[in-house]
């Protein structure tokens, strides 16, 4: 999602509350903050020597411990009001990627991408998901799509009997 389009749902919505889903039935905590926002240019080569440039919104989420148990999520409307006040402060490119930095004590620390969002009630969630890393000259260095998996016989491969244990 861009980032346009994100501001444009926290307007269509801003009377509901805010969440986040960082894995599947795994909701960020109601003490979340919005602590940093990075405006992000992303200039790459590859492993096929070809050159990539972007640009990306990084969103950071931190869940404050000295309000564990906190309920109430934030309004889709305060959220967008920080997201204005830092873009009065240091612009916005407007077609970048959004995406929204996170963690907690059972999730790595990860970028994720924002993979659709739901309306339910008074909720607005945004539906976040983790981007599997790929090689983007698997045409230049001859890397194969897909793999095939060929076994030497019909047992599996740990039994007992086995052939690879």
């Amino acid at each position: 999602m861009k980032t346009q389009e994100f501001f444009n749902v926290l307007e269509q919505h801003k009377e509901k509350f805010l969440l986040f889903e960082y894995a599947p039935d795994q909701l960020v905590g109601g003490n979340y903050h919005i602590t940093e926002v990075k405006h992000l240019t992303v200039d790459s080569v590859d492993c096929g020597s070809q050159t990539d440039a972007w640009k990306e919104t990084i969103i950071q989420l931190w869940e404050s411990p000295s309000e564990l148990g906190k309920t109430e999520y934030m309004s889709a409307y305060k959220a967008l009001a920080i997201l204005k006040k830092v873009g009065a402060m240091k612009p916005y490119v407007l077609d970048a990627e959004v995406k929204f930095e996170y963690s907690n004590l059972n999730f790595h620390t990860a970028q994720l991408f924002v993979n659709d969002f739901e309306i339910q009630g008074n909720n607005l969630t945004i539906k976040l998901a983790i981007e599997k890393t790929d090689c983007k000259a698997k045409e230049i260095c001859g890397v194969p799509e897909a793999f095939e998996t060929v076994l030497e016989s019909d047992e599996p491969c740990c039994s007992p009997n086995g052939n690879c244990c």
